[in-house]
């Protein structure tokens, strides 16, 4: 057999196994979204006000149709997100599953208003069906753009990541808190009274691992300023203000155990590791404040209390800089002690002060968006007890 013959040989059979691939491939995904729904139903449906019930191939809601959007939406964010890579469709249309019909492009349409992913279409990337699903108006709900593009995204990217490190899919509850006396949107153009939440909440239950564990998240309708984790809450006070049991085909003991508590750190991304909740305001003394308040005051002087949580010098300016309670690149609030004034320090910064609880005394500056303190010598840091 000469030389050609074989290459046009091994090409045939590469052709067949890319076949064979697209085939075992479309099985898998048909497969793991019968999957999905089979574990959505065995940790429970979120019961306690009455819905209309849609169960897609990859996500479960119940909408309301007095608000013209979902109260719950329940999904699973799949470790496959790892190797993902179905574009976004944009595909919004209205849901076929919902009778009573849902909102639709006009009701959305020149309100200020974003149409709000409740399940995040890049939780989706794995699977075509899935992703274009995650498009239908029942999965909308009116967000402010300074919530759905900066905080509501922050944390859909942080559940992400908890499933890339953990190599656990997660369990996730996302939905509108709804009450009757809700503002509607009134843009010109509308077909349907969509009702504005004033907050949208995350329920959240990792029961795959051997350590099961769960959590909970309420950001207002607005620009959410805090770091991250400090809209934790457990998953009890969602569902008291909700009026939703959620998992409630767990057993009580396990729904006590999961749905009590609220363990952040358990929750932090590798980035995350190290960093801090800033200092709880009510139990700082009178004239001090902490890292979050400390925005407020650009332009003033204060003392700025905090965890330093990371250092970093610089060989070409000599300059130190001291980031508290949040990292680079999120830090909230940072310290700069200029090359000049590191002599007024009878010990070194960057060393001495890691992990070291501190009150900063100086004007608050504004640094390209980040609170800051120039702080000239060491009389301005104050070491303060755990």
């Amino acid at each position: 057999m000469g030389i050609s013959q074989t290459i046009k040989q091994l090409e045939t059979k590469l052709d067949s196994l890319y076949k064979l691939e697209g085939v075992v491939i479309s099985q898998l995904e048909k497969l793991k979204l019968e999957q999905i729904i089979v574990d959505l139903k065995r940790i429970g449906y979120p019961t306690g006000v009455e819905v209309e019930i849609a169960e897609h191939q990859a996500m479960v809601l119940g909408y309301d149709e007095v608000h013209e959007q979902a109260r719950w939406v329940a999904h699973v964010i799949m470790p496959d997100i790892e190797r993902g890579n179905v574009s976004r469709t944009n595909d919004f249309r209205e849901d076929p599953f919902v009778t009573t019909g849902t909102s639709v492009k006009a009701d959305y349409w020149f309100s200020g208003y974003d149409r709000g992913h409740l399940a995040p279409s890049a939780d989706f990337r794995w699977s075509q069906v899935a992703l274009s699903e995650s498009y239908f108006y029942s999965n909308m709900a009116p967000q402010l753009p300074e919530l759905n593009r900066n905080k509501m995204a922050e944390l859909e990217n942080l559940l992400r990541s908890y499933v890339l490190s953990n190599k656990e899919k997660l369990y996730v509850i996302t939905g509108s808190v709804l009450s009757d006396d809700l503002p509607k949107m009134k843009n010109e153009g509308r077909k349907n009274e969509v009702s504005i939440p004033n907050l949208f909440y995350k329920a959240v239950l990792d029961y795959s691992g051997d350590e099961k564990r769960g959590i909970a998240f309420l950001l207002p309708n607005k620009n959410c300023p805090n770091p991250l984790l400090m809209y934790a809450v457990t998953i009890d006070s969602v569902e008291a203000i909700t009026g939703l049991n959620f998992f409630n085909q767990l057993s009580d003991e396990e729904q006590n155990k999961l749905e009590s508590t609220k363990n952040v750190d358990l929750w932090r991304t590798k980035a995350m590791q190290g960093e801090v909740l800033p200092i709880n305001p009510t139990t700082l003394p009178k004239g001090k404040i902490n890292t979050v308040q400390a925005q407020y005051f650009i332009g003033n002087k204060a003392r700025v209390c905090g965890t330093v949580v990371s250092v970093k010098y610089s060989e070409r300016s000599g300059a130190t800089f001291l980031n508290l309670d949040k990292k680079f690149p999120n830090q909230i609030f940072s310290v700069t002690i200029w090359k000049e004034d590191r002599a007024n320090f009878s010990y070194v910064p960057k060393i001495e002060l890691i992990g070291v609880n501190v009150c900063i005394k100086g004007v608050i500056e504004n640094n390209k968006g980040t609170p800051t303190i120039n702080v000239k010598n060491e009389k301005s840091i104050e070491i303060i007890e755990n």
